[in-house]
């Protein structure tokens, strides 16, 4: 049954995948056209097209923008842009660099927290990705201090967990000018993990659309099904295209798989030709 995934993540971010993996299990799941969105970088790329050359599916350039909306975390997708701009190459740079400085103080309240854990095992973790905090998660679960990385999360590294450290981000509306920019189309990502609800999330969406908001991602792996309805009438209220996608992330997010999520996900293709009437307009 052919279907896409638009939100899928490799070893260049925070993913236990490299990008020709991912599009073999794309290519199982019968998936015809993906986007590869790794967390503020867009290396992987190369690797996902060329893997895909002989597969038959279409690699649409993709990322996944960490930005702040009034103080919250609130990540944008982005597709169809010229992931080869020189402008957006050098601000994606800068978010790497703020990353690098981030992430060695979570280490160190860790530390202060009686976790015993160095910032070289979590470089050891990451490989040659982007390092993030999955990363430092899946070093605790390695040490045996917590059960699973969603235990690491709730206990140390949310947003106002103990060993929380809040990085540098662009405010959101400055994520979605970056990637319009660059020719792109830019969603709102998982809408659910803004906490805001009704009026509160519409008022949201309104804002950021007037900053240049194209879409919605209505479809994701972890939506319930009146989530999904909830914003599905959203995208239609606003009149924001719907895009969604699995947010495979392989071992880091446990049972969720390309193209099917936790195994009903389908994201039909008819949602591809929309996003790419609004490239560049």
């Amino acid at each position: 049954m052919p279907r896409i995934d638009l939100h899928l993540h490799t070893t260049y971010s925070d993913g236990s995948h490299s990008p020709a993996e991912v599009i073999q299990f794309a290519h199982e799941a019968g998936v015809t056209a993906l986007a590869i969105t790794d967390h503020d970088t867009v290396d992987g790329l190369p690797e996902a097209i060329t893997a895909a050359l002989d597969k038959g599916i279409k690699v649409i350039p993709g990322i996944e923008l960490s930005s702040r909306f009034e103080g919250q975390d609130t990540h944008i997708l982005g597709y169809f842009f010229d992931w080869q701009d020189g402008t957006f190459q050098t601000r994606l740079t800068e978010q790497q660099e703020n990353r690098e400085q981030r992430n060695p103080r979570v280490v160190d309240k860790l530390n202060q927290l009686g976790l015993e854990l160095t910032y070289e095992e979590v470089k050891a973790m990451a490989g040659t990705g982007s390092i993030g905090r999955p990363h430092i998660a899946n070093v605790l679960v390695a040490k045996g201090y917590v059960s699973s990385t969603k235990e690491a999360f709730d206990r140390y590294l949310a947003d106002g967990a103990s060993a929380y450290v809040e990085r540098e981000s662009p405010d959101t509306r400055e994520a979605i000018a970056w990637i319009r920019e660059a020719g792109g189309v830019p969603v709102l990502a998982h809408p659910h993990w803004t906490k805001r609800k009704g009026p509160e999330l519409i008022e949201m969406c309104r804002t950021l659309k007037e900053a240049g908001l194209m879409g919605i991602e209505v479809f994701y792996s972890t939506h319930s099904k009146r989530q999904t309805s909830e914003f599905l009438e959203l995208a239609r209220k606003l009149d924001l295209l719907m895009t969604g996608g699995s947010d495979f992330h392989g071992t880091a997010k446990p049972g969720i798989y390309v193209g099917r999520g936790k195994g009903d996900l389908k994201v039909t293709e008819k949602l591809l030709e929309p996003l790419r009437k609004k490239v560049r307009t």
